[in-house]
């Protein structure tokens, strides 16, 4: 029986710098490693033919935990039966666990923009994503209300491939009549039937939910009050998948159409000053640990090229100089590192405080998310019933759906197969009537409350009906009630059903 074993030199550069970094023992990261590759490459580990590195000793590693680890090994390989040269030896599954296991860590690292605490919350972000398989495929069937005649429960099926083509839902009404309190019932709900594995990011354009303490403590919610009391968002808009040319070039001329797209004063001159400064910005910081600007990177590239070419500053130096004076984003210099992933967080995000810039903050951010979103395999879908990773939850979506933002759109017509939904709220059905985008053909779920001067066609399109009913409807929803609510009826014999919305502050009072 062998008492220690030798890693590749590869491996053992990677865990000795890791040790440096996290502050973590050797053994204890060479465990790491070992369980990484165990997830990540399975049975299928490619033999290490090296034993260069560094000496790891069967008691040190095997510890008091040999029942344990055989038993990962025997479920990864699915056979009970391992020699002892198999299960601990230079030609043993650990070794070449362990050895495969660090080069995981090593890109992981790099991922993390070498920071050694990001690393950590990277490897928990693995553990939890991969906690997600007991609950593959689960419904979220949440209870809604009851229809105001029969007083019939209805219950929405939100996950439910075999009822709707995707999950996406819009909440329309007037202030005060109940739609908040609507919509915070069915995200508390969510992530309780999820077990907390179903996340959601919503913008707070009012600042009212912020305040209930009692659905941030229900949903377990991280909030973030921007521009109050110096708390600043922890993402870095510019962290991309990989740092190539190509990859910044479209990255640079991405931001800027988002930055066109909601300040209609960036003209074609601005949009080429701002690709150019964002390139320029990456350009100095390669080869840095971390190799991304920030926001007082590009504007001091743009300021210093507009000095030179003897320009005054315009609108986009002002846009730039709010985003870096007003420390919205993470920014070099910052105790922490920046968010490796925002999928997989619950956050609020509360921009009620900013003058300006709302529109802009919530832009990048659902860049962010559409760019991780790209990268996520399939959603698994069991017995109908599709995992749903993260929601993107718009409040006062009015403010945001006439501006021509690709990566919601994105969004909403490539999240289904992803599990990734966007929830809307906004004042009326109008809202959703886009020439450059059809936003009410892609909505599985519209629940309208109380509006005013709502158009026949804005009705007919949200519910499905007939433009008879929706001519009919448009007198019927400018006299609802608060909490009653019209939405497409789940009974193919009727077009709409009316019922009375349940709130978030009955149910978890």
């Amino acid at each position: 029986m062998a008492d220690r074993l030798y890693t590749s030199s590869e491996a053992d550069e990677v865990l000795s710098a890791l040790r440096f970094e996290t502050k973590l023992e050797k053994a204890t990261l060479a465990r790491i490693a070992f369980a990484l590759s165990l997830v990540k490459d399975g049975a299928g580990v490619a033999p290490s033919p090296s034993f260069s590195g560094g000496e790891m000793k069967r008691p040190t590693f095997v510890g008091e935990d040999e029942v344990f680890l055989r038993t990962l090994v025997a479920q990864t390989y699915g056979k009970r039966d391992f020699s002892e040269d198999e299960f601990f030896s230079n030609r043993s599954v650990i070794k070449n666990h362990i050895d495969s296991g660090a080069a995981w860590l090593a890109r992981l690292f790099e991922e993390a923009g070498r920071s050694g605490e990001a690393l950590i919350r990277r490897l928990l972000d693995e553990v939890e994503f991969a906690g997600r398989r007991e609950h593959l495929g689960s419904g979220l069937d949440i209870f809604i209300g009851r229809t105001l005649l029969q007083r019939t429960e209805l219950v929405m099926e939100l996950n439910n491939t075999t009822r709707h083509a995707n999950s996406h839902l819009a909440i329309m009404g007037m202030p005060g009549v109940g739609k908040t309190q609507f919509l915070l019932k069915i995200l508390a709900d969510i992530r309780i039937q999820s077990n907390y594995q179903t996340h959601f990011i919503y913008f707070d354009y009012k600042g009212d939910v912020v305040d209930n303490a009692r659905f941030l403590e229900v949903a377990r919610v991280q909030p973030f009050r921007l521009l109050q009391g110096g708390q600043n968002l922890p993402i870095n808009p510019f962290i991309l998948p990989a740092y190539d040319e190509q990859t910044i070039n479209v990255s640079a001329r991405e931001k800027a159409e988002s930055f066109a797209s909601i300040n209609g004063k960036l003209g074609p001159v601005q949009k080429g000053a701002l690709t150019e400064a964002i390139r320029a910005a990456y350009a100095k910081r390669t080869g840095s640990a971390s190799p991304y600007p920030d926001f007082p990177d590009v504007l001091e590239v743009a300021a210093a090229a507009y000095e030179e070419d003897g320009k005054r500053d315009d609108s986009l130096i002002e846009v730039l100089r709010d985003l870096s004076d007003f420390d919205l984003f993470w920014r070099h210099g910052n105790e922490a590192a920046p968010m490796d992933r925002v999928a997989n967080r619950t956050m609020l995000i509360d921009v009620h405080a900013m003058p300006v810039l709302k529109e802009l903050v919530a832009y990048l951010v659902i860049e962010r998310l559409y760019k991780e979103m790209a990268t996520l395999p399939d959603s698994p879908v069991t017995e109908g019933r599709r995992t749903i990773r993260t929601i993107l939850v718009i409040d006062e979506a009015h403010n945001y759906l006439s501006q021509k933002n690709m990566f919601l759109q994105r969004i909403i017509r490539e999240g289904r197969s992803k599990g990734v939904v966007v929830f809307f709220a906004s004042q009326s059905p109008n809202d959703y009537q886009q020439k450059f985008f059809n936003f009410q053909q892609l909505l599985s779920f519209a629940y309208i409350f109380q509006c005013d001067g709502v158009a026949a066609g804005s009705v007919q399109d949200i519910l499905g009906c007939s433009a008879k009913t929706a001519r009919d409807l448009q007198t019927e929803i400018a006299r609802l009630e608060p909490w009653q609510v019209i939405a497409r009826s789940q009974e193919k014999t009727e077009e709409f059903v009316k019922f009375t919305a349940e709130a978030f502050y009955k149910t978890y009072a």
